[in-house]
């Protein structure tokens, strides 16, 4: 086996026993070449670290891919995994030789010649070869490729370690192995990280129990990525003496889970496959980007459930007859199609015979119609290459493609037709079904109950109302639940009063009986399945309880208003926006305060980190970016650096443009009416969200700094309790547009979805603001040298709206402007004259255009200080009536 010109590697995130086989390869192939693509363990971190690179000639960065002829892969044959090879792989007439010892699985590659076998590690596979042909190693090469063995067979403990492992471990001991140096440079040094996601780790972890086998599931956030992550899975199985465990680590941008099994029940390497990453039966991997962490639970426990129940077949699940498109039919028709019946895609068939060619989803059609594409034909936009499956396929090939490939739908053929298909929506709502997929009974020691807070942090009246909820559910046979913003207020003891309800079963009858038992009424919306009970409470105000029947949302297309299903509580809460918002609690019988959170709420809490819950969420509902913001700010929280990823992939698709300006100006006003608006718009333009909501929207300096003026007047304005009060998200209005020409403004206003009846006398008040700052400026002056009056300025000012006086007090440059425009809002603005419309009518003046000239003249009279007096006022009523005659 002459090597010149010969690559050997192994698989990205390389192990002790894929590093090990690399050196081994280095004696069958004479002079080669070892390409190390890195790893994720510390430990063999620092082994290739210390090693001389010229002695076992490692090359680093890009080689010279011409030099090669030969690849040589160990520990692997997926093509996913080793693409830092691609471009050896794809040039003709290189020789690819394999040395595996993982099952085979889709994405393989087709190897000239392939050294398969079932060992416990791969380095054994190829230490045979190194018997048969008489090599000879140093006690270090020895030492390494025996550390390869004792690491994948788990020092000789798995169930897959077989005489070709030890019978390897027996010649590298004749070799020189040193075992004590192998437990040196294999041993796990943990830091107060790692034992920090440790104890998360374990309070996370789950046990479900699937057809009488227990899993676990434990999960972890870290906001930065955390090396030897499989050490704490090992450690924890160690601890907890769990058959099979799978550790979820969220870090950054990237899911990292690893899976490790005693048990015979659950092959953890086909599993793992199926996430993009690999493994054996009983130790497996998966590093994952575009999924969320509920998500890949999720897709974790699918799986789990169809490698136990291999002989459902997709027949029984499909929806028949299919409803298609013919390829010639226009994208009009089409959307038309979709939209009718409430699709997200459809099969493509070739002239109505219903074999299909293509797919077409609902979003591209949509977006072809939008930008007037409605009369070319289906075929010219629709996605070509579709995966198909036969009704006898397992349920496992259709998740590998709806999950895997995210493919939205699955037609399936039988005899070359389609007779039915398969959609996400199917998918979910069959494991949703899934008795299986319940938690264990044995894990109810890990329930929280928080009936304490409730008790120590709600005001009586909310209790009461609690209280009574839960009777209400007793009395009808229904589970309650408390849910969403208001348990999450409770956690972190924030005051909270919007109370919202989710019942599992008829939340409608639920409402009405609340309504009933607080003398209230109760507004249904059908279509929701939701109610609203409307009462009065104690102090006599009018207050309102949100009660909505457990269910599922989902959206016709990006930013639509949502369709709704009956469901689960677990699949309602996952409808909602952030993992802190997808909590609840049990509000009926025996257990009331039991806290309901099914996708570590209450750890992003203590984290204090927003959290989305599933990749496609911002897609689906891109206003959630701006809440992601709203939250954060809000709580003092950070979004999470895959979250923040997310919502910057939705902007690239310019899903924001698609949302209604009714919608846009809801979520508006509410980041207005936070504690800290200024604080919003900072990390709105941080992220892109700004621009995206109008382009004209843009934080330079001045405006940033006039925002900040804009905040604090609008606080000292709410102290004065006056009257008439100001909206916030007109005066962040004013501030934001501040200094753009008068038509970017009016696009602007549209684009926000600003209230339209007031657009016209709105924007025309902006325009005046110049107009009245320039005369402040005139009326100044005239101050300075006292002959300035203060009816004048009265008069300047009179019939200004509250939003455009908090504007002009931000922006005065001059202290004595700024003070003698406070004195007008909080005192002058209120002043009357003292003599009354009847007292000018008893001197004979009728109400009229002298009536009210003459009020106004007093009134001016009176602020200047030339009339302050009742006397002094009758007389100048009296020569302005004589004056006039």
């Amino acid at each position: 086996m002459n090597g010149l010109g010969t690559l050997v590697t192994c698989h990205a995130n390389a192990d002790f026993d894929a590093f090990a086989a690399m050196l081994a390869a280095r004696h069958l192939y004479g002079p080669c070449a070892l390409l190390f693509p890195g790893s994720q363990e510390r430990s063999l971190q620092k082994v290739y670290g210390e090693l001389d690179k010229n002695t076992y000639n490692f090359v680093e960065g890009n080689p010279d891919w011409n030099a090669f002829h030969r690849l040589v892969i160990v520990d692997t044959r997926q093509r996913g995994r080793v693409r830092h090879v691609q471009p050896l792989l794809e040039r003709e007439g290189i020789c690819v030789e394999i040395w595996d010892h993982h099952p085979e699985s889709a994405d393989d590659i087709p190897a000239d010649i392939a050294h398969v076998a079932k060992t416990g590690a791969v380095t054994s596979l190829l230490i045979k070869n190194l018997r048969e042909n008489g090599a000879a190693l140093n006690q270090e090469e020895a030492t390494l490729l025996g550390l390869g063995i004792y690491s994948d067979t788990g020092s000789f403990t798995y169930s897959s370690t077989t005489t070709d492992d030890l019978l390897a471990a027996v010649w590298l001991l004749e070799q020189g192995m040193n075992v004590r140096r192998i437990s040196e440079m294999a041993s796990h040094e943990l830091t107060s990280q790692h034992i920090h996601a440790l104890n998360r780790l374990l309070e996370s972890a789950q046990t479900y129990i699937i057809d009488n086998n227990p899993v676990v599931l434990a999960d972890v956030s870290l906001e930065h990525y955390l090396g030897d992550f499989a050490a704490l899975a090992h450690k924890l199985m160690e601890m907890e003496k769990m058959p099979t465990l799978f550790a979820i680590g969220c870090m950054g941008d990237r899911i990292q889970v690893v899976a490790r099994s005693h048990s015979d029940a659950f092959d953890v390497g086909k599993i793992c496959t199926s996430l993009g990453g690999g493994g054996h039966s009983y130790a497996a991997s998966a590093s994952i980007r575009d999924m969320a962490l509920a998500e890949t639970r999720e897709s974790i426990l699918r799986r789990l459930q169809e490698q136990n129940r291999p002989g459902k077949v997709l027949r029984e699940h499909m929806t028949a007859p299919a409803i298609g498109i013919d390829e010639d039919a226009s994208l009009k028709e089409a959307h038309e199609l979709m939209l009718h019946f409430g699709l997200k895609a459809a099969p493509v068939f070739k002239h109505n015979e219903h074999i299909c060619v293509g797919l077409l989803d609902a979003q591209t059609a949509s977006r072809a119609v939008a930008h007037g594409l409605s009369s070319e034909p289906v075929k010219e936009y629709m996605r070509r290459y579709v995966r198909t499956l036969p009704p006898d396929a397992p349920l496992q090939e259709l998740s590998d493609i709806i999950v895997g490939n995210r493919q939205r739908l699955v037609p399936i053929v039988e005899n070359g037709k389609v007779v039915g298909v398969v959609t996400r929506t199917d998918l979910i709502n069959l494991f949703a079904s899934e008795p299986g997929l319940l938690p264990a009974p044995k894990n109810k020691q890990k329930e929280r109950n928080i009936s304490k807070h409730l008790r120590d942090r709600l005001p009586k009246e909310t209790r009461e109302i609690l209280a009574l909820t839960g009777a209400a559910g007793v009395a009808l046979g229904l589970p309650v639940y408390a849910v969403g913003g208001f348990v999450r207020d409770i956690l972190l003891d924030k005051c909270t009063q919007d109370i919202d309800i989710v019942v599992e079963g008829n939340g409608i009858a639920l409402a009405r009986e609340l309504a009933r038992q607080l003398n209230g009424r109760v507004r249904e919306h059908q279509k929701f399945l939701t109610s609203v009970v409307i009462y009065h409470n104690s102090r006599g105000e009018e207050a309102r309880i949100d009660v909505a029947t457990a269910r599922l949302e989902y959206y016709e297309y990006p930013a639509a208003l949502p369709t709704v299903e009956l469901s689960s509580l677990k699949m309602d809460i996952f409808r909602r926006d952030f993992s802190i918002n997808a909590l609840a609690v049990r509000l009926d019988g025996a257990n009331f305060g039991l806290l309901a959170d099914f996708f570590g709420g209450w750890q992003d809490i203590k984290d204090r980190i927003i959290r989305v819950l599933h990749t496609l969420s911002f897609v689906e509902d891109p206003t959630r970016c701006l809440r992601a913001v709203r939250f954060e700010q809000r709580y003092a929280f950070r979004i999470g650096t895959g979250t923040e990823k997310l919502i910057k992939s939705a902007l690239s698709l310019k899903l924001m443009e698609r949302l209604s300006p009714a919608r846009l100006f809801n979520e508006y006003r509410h980041i207005c009416q936070e504690a800290n608006p200024p604080a919003c718009f900072a990390r709105l333009q941080e992220i892109g969200i700004l621009s995206a909501m109008s382009p004209t929207l843009v934080l330079t300096p001045t405006r940033t700094a006039l925002i900040q003026q804009l905040k604090e007047t609008l606080a000292w304005y709410a102290l004065l309790y006056l009257q008439e009060t100001a909206r916030p998200w007109l005066v962040y209005f004013y501030g934001l547009t501040a200094g753009l020409p008068y038509k970017e403004t009016s696009t602007t206003y549209d684009r926000l979805g600003l209230p339209g009846v007031k657009r016209q006398e709105i924007l025309r008040n902006r325009e005046q603001l110049r107009h009245i700052k320039d005369n402040l400026l005139k009326w100044r002056k005239k101050d300075t040298t006292g002959s300035a009056k203060i009816s004048a300025l009265c008069e300047l000012l009179r019939g200004t709206s509250p939003e455009c006086l908090i504007y002009l007090m931000a922006t005065a440059d001059d202290e004595e402007v700024k003070k003698n425009l406070s004195r007008y809002i909080t005192q002058w603005s209120k002043e009357k004259p003292d003599i009354t419309g009847d007292d000018l009518r008893r001197l004979g003046l009728a109400p009229g255009p002298d009536y009210r000239r003459i009020l106004r003249a007093l009134l001016a009279a009176k602020l200047d200080g030339t009339a302050v007096s009742v006397e002094s006022q009758f007389r100048l009523a009296k020569k302005l009536m004589i004056e006039g005659a």
